[in-house]
């Protein structure tokens, strides 16, 4: 009986590689031609074998041997090969540099690079140091054309000052963002305020909420880094979204999670995922519904909501260094996902090279991945487990305290298990971390714990400033301890009186 195989199966069937299929093929490995493609007989292929005497496991141990050379770390064969300098990647890139730079931003380059001293780094170091001042050009001349007509000078000094201190910015969140240079945060994360379900937070209609909370995130598109993350908690909510009538009959379940998708995606962001945050036990009776026990008097009672994650993928096409040998030889190798342009090193003195001979492989958001993380950014073992499922259970932050007062002097706390989660997985120790909605701050508190540069952003000052200056005046040892002679926290009016 004829067993027809693909190529893949055969490979797994003679536990071979496609790079040794592709040498028996050359050697004569039987055919069978079927259109535009071709199939593989099992019984011809192992009379074949037979008959030509082919030794399939020297062929294995060969490929072994072969694997283990080119595993070997990029670094080790970086110190082990050819000596690299910043003035030797100048010239080796010369041509390149000279058409993707001008004149002065080259001569920016060599100074940014004269301020190192190559003498005492490794070959890694000198090519990580020559493409972090590279990209730094090229988003310096990003954020010259794209900067806003509104752009703040002074707001953008204060927001990017990193003294350790949280940055406090009271004014409308829009406003500020439209001032504010584009790609200058790393990452966005917020609980927005819910349609109508707070005195503070009320809209004539869901249109008009919805209008609203999309001319922010348009502008948090600009102002949000390239391939980074912006994580946004929000629950659906029981309202009416006064679009046919304002009567009670009008009230049913408005799916903002949904809504929030769909506005996300229409304005440039890749929806990624609906991480569903289990707030426990519900505290309301209505399912109980007067003891109508019957069909269509029965329905589950909401107990969660949704923290939904989103990347930003501008495509740019600029020729990025290859982060192996640093060099600008390279060739566009179509897009690894949407708005993340591939290349592939074609240097042909690259120290790592695929066992078919192919160079390095790689795009921005590789590099941001891979080379840019030390050992302060790994993820704690609590944090892993307790995020590794989709759908993650605590309990929403207790505000009132026995004595029946609010004692974070806000409706709505965010969790601090949110935030936590999206600054571990999401950014680096360093980077900007930015809560446009930062109510009683909760985000930017925990960016500054983990060594983050935490700015929020709040419109209601005169509700909030007087409980987030006390917490914050309060001096938490777990959130800033050996920190004394620091600031805890500064503040920007965008709207002085």
């Amino acid at each position: 009986m004829q067993t027809l195989l693909k190529e893949r199966e055969v490979c797994q069937w003679l536990k071979i590689s496609r790079t040794t299929f592709w040498r028996l093929k050359k050697e004569g490995l039987p055919t069978i031609k079927i259109g535009n493609s071709y199939r593989y007989d099992m019984n011809e292929i192992a009379n074949w074998i037979e008959r030509s005497s082919k030794n399939i496991e020297a062929y294995r141990i060969e490929e072994e041997q072969r694997r283990q050379e080119y595993e070997i770390e990029a670094d080790d064969k970086i110190i082990n090969s050819y000596r690299i300098s910043f003035e030797y990647l100048r010239e080796h890139n010369a041509r390149y540099l000279q058409s993707i730079f001008s004149p002065e931003q080259n001569d920016k380059l060599r100074s940014r690079l004269e301020k190192f001293n190559d003498e005492n780094l490794s070959n890694q170091e000198i090519v990580r140091i020559f493409i972090r001042e590279y990209l730094n050009i090229l988003k310096d001349d990003y954020q010259r054309k794209t900067r806003p007509s509104r752009f703040n000078s002074r707001l953008n000094d204060f927001v990017n000052r990193k003294n350790g201190a949280i940055k406090i910015v009271w004014g409308d969140c829009l406003d500020a963002l439209r001032q504010m240079e584009s790609e200058s945060v790393q990452l966005m994360v917020t609980s927005p305020p819910y349609y109508n379900a707070r005195e503070y937070a009320q809209w004539s209609d869901i249109d008009k909420y919805l209008d609203d909370m999309r001319a922010i995130i348009r502008e948090s598109y600009r102002v949000l880094d390239n391939h980074r993350v912006w994580v946004w908690n929000v629950g659906d909510i029981f309202d009416n979204d006064n679009r046919i009538t304002r009567s009670v009959w009008g009230k049913r379940r408005l799916p903002l999670g949904a809504y929030f998708i769909k506005i996300f995606e229409e304005e440039g962001f890749e929806f990624v995922d609906d991480v569903i945050w289990d707030k426990g036990e519900v505290e309301s009776k209505r399912h109980m519904n007067g003891g109508m026990d019957f069909p269509f008097y029965q329905y589950p009672l909401n107990c969660y909501e949704h923290i939904l994650i989103f990347h930003k993928h501008r495509l740019d096409t600029t020729k990025i260094p290859c982060p192996v040998c640093g060099s600008l030889k390279v060739n566009g190798n179509t897009q690894s996902e949407i708005g993340v342009q591939s290349w592939e090193c074609k240097n042909e003195k690259c120290f790592v090279r695929s066992v078919n001979n192919r160079g390095k492989r790689f795009s921005l958001r590789t590099i941001m991945m891979q080379d840019w993380f030390s050992k302060e950014d790994q993820i704690d073992k609590t944090t892993l487990t307790k995020w590794r499922r989709d759908i993650v259970s605590f309990p929403p932050v207790i505000k009132i305290n026995q004595n029946g007062k609010n004692i974070l002097g806000h409706s709505a706390p965010f969790p601090k298990d949110i935030p936590e989660m999206a600054i571990k997985y999401f950014s680096y120790v360093g980077e900007n971390v930015l809560d446009p909605f930062a109510g009683s701050f909760t985000a930017p508190i925990v960016a500054k714990s983990l060594n983050r540069n935490g700015i929020g952003i709040e419109l209601n000052k005169s509700m909030h400033r007087d409980s987030v200056v006390k917490r914050l005046a309060s001096g938490d040892p777990s959130l800033f301890a050996a920190q004394n002679s620091q600031a805890l926290f500064e503040e920007f009016d965008l709207n002085p009186i």
